[in-house]
């Protein structure tokens, strides 16, 4: 089947510097499936966390489903992560470090199911965001001379 991208935090690798990532399974209800596969999710404020042994994921907002009922969904719930025992207590102790935390990535659809791409990031400082800023400047600066383009 491959993979369908719902949904990209491109806020995330502005915000902080990422150092591994992770794939976990999302554990959904039916409208909210219906809801992902149209596309009606942002990532913006949402991030990861670890509760008594098990993962979550906190104030990603899933839009209702226009054709089920709304009038008992919550769009920010708290939505619970599946993930082997040994992923959960790894990131228990990375997060417990100063500075890191989870946050995701992506939502995609792999093999018909749902999953989040969560990345183990530590928050950039304001001169590491200039410094990326003018890196990538640079860059395309370096690209422009290499194809000809430079005016």
């Amino acid at each position: 089947m491959g993979m369908k991208i719902v949904c990209t935090n491109r806020k995330a690798r502005h915000l902080y510097a990422i150092e591994e990532s992770y794939e976990a399974g999302l554990v959904l209800t039916g409208p909210e499936v219906k809801s992902l596969r149209a596309g009606h999710v942002t990532l913006g404020d949402a991030y990861g966390m670890v509760r008594e042994g098990e993962a979550f994921l906190f104030n990603a907002h899933i839009s209702p489903y226009s054709h089920a009922d709304a009038s008992t969904y919550d769009p920010n719930r708290t939505r619970k992560l599946l993930m082997h025992k040994a992923e959960i207590r790894r990131l228990l102790g990375k997060t417990r470090e100063k500075g890191l935390t989870l946050v995701p990535l992506k939502i995609y659809f792999k093999e018909g199911r749902a999953k989040v791409e969560l990345g183990l990031g530590r928050g950039k400082k304001l001169y590491d965001k200039r410094e990326d800023l003018k890196r990538r400047e640079a860059d395309r600066e370096m690209a422009r001379v290499r194809k000809g383009r430079y005016d």
